[in-house]
């Protein structure tokens, strides 16, 4: 695989990965949230079932699973194993992504205890601010300011999050892309992995982002249900 299907590829994951086609005809960038209503699930048992399709049953199954509310996340099912499933919304990608208020994209993804502790606070901070009415802009410049603050964390060693849900849909381009593993490392480059070389597996987005924390993924070739998933 060359180097610039690479970094085609790479636009299509993910929170934190740029998306490559608008949501809403003529949506700006700094356009607010629309309605909350169209960014909840109606029905909580299908939110936590999604949550937990992020990773296979033997992970996902002992997980606490949160679901998001009128005022951000919430604990639905108290876990054992330390792991945390949420679905993600469409704010916590990069903000200058022309689907940054997309109502329609759900991303179940699993944290495991470290990147519960050390990563997924990024992602209660981004809604916390979404959730306040804030614009694209004004998110961004609350997201520096908290990192200046050190008000968030850095990820600590070992941080790691499955995204293997047959079920999510990143962006109306990409869909649910293919299933694979997210490290969440402090900031670096992707020459410290090898990312985004020939022949390489590992990628990373090249796109910058206020928080802490560089992203490397990792593609699989099954869904979290053990299915085969298609290739890259």
């Amino acid at each position: 695989m060359n180097r610039k299907m690479v970094r085609t590829i790479t636009l299509g994951i993910l929170a934190l990965v740029a998306v490559l086609s608008a949501a809403r005809p003529g949506c700006a960038a700094d356009d607010k949230m629309a309605s909350l209503d169209q960014y909840l699930m109606a029905d909580r048992n299908a939110e936590i079932a999604l949550a937990r399709s992020a990773a296979p049953p033997s992970i996902s199954g002992d997980a606490t699973v949160m679901v998001l509310g009128q005022h951000g996340y919430e604990t639905a099912v108290t876990g054992k194993n330390g792991f945390v499933c949420i679905v993600d919304r469409v704010w916590t990608q990069p903000f200058d992504a022309p689907e940054f208020w997309n109502p329609k994209n759900r991303s179940p993804i699993c944290f495991n205890p470290v990147a519960a502790r050390s990563s997924l606070p990024y992602i209660f901070k981004r809604t916390e601010l979404a959730l306040a009415g804030l614009s694209n802009p004004q998110m961004f410049e609350r997201m520096k300011a908290a990192v200046a603050n050190k008000e968030l964390p850095t990820p600590e060693p070992g941080a790691m999050s499955y995204m293997m849900s047959k079920e999510s849909q990143l962006n109306d381009q990409a869909g649910h892309w293919v299933p694979h593993l997210m490290f969440h490392i402090p900031k670096t480059d992707g020459a410290s992995w090898g990312a985004n070389l020939d022949h390489s597996p590992v990628l990373m987005d090249t796109r910058s982002i206020p928080e802490p924390e560089t992203i490397f993924y990792v593609p699989l070739d099954k869904w979290s249900d053990g299915t085969p998933a298609p290739t890259m």
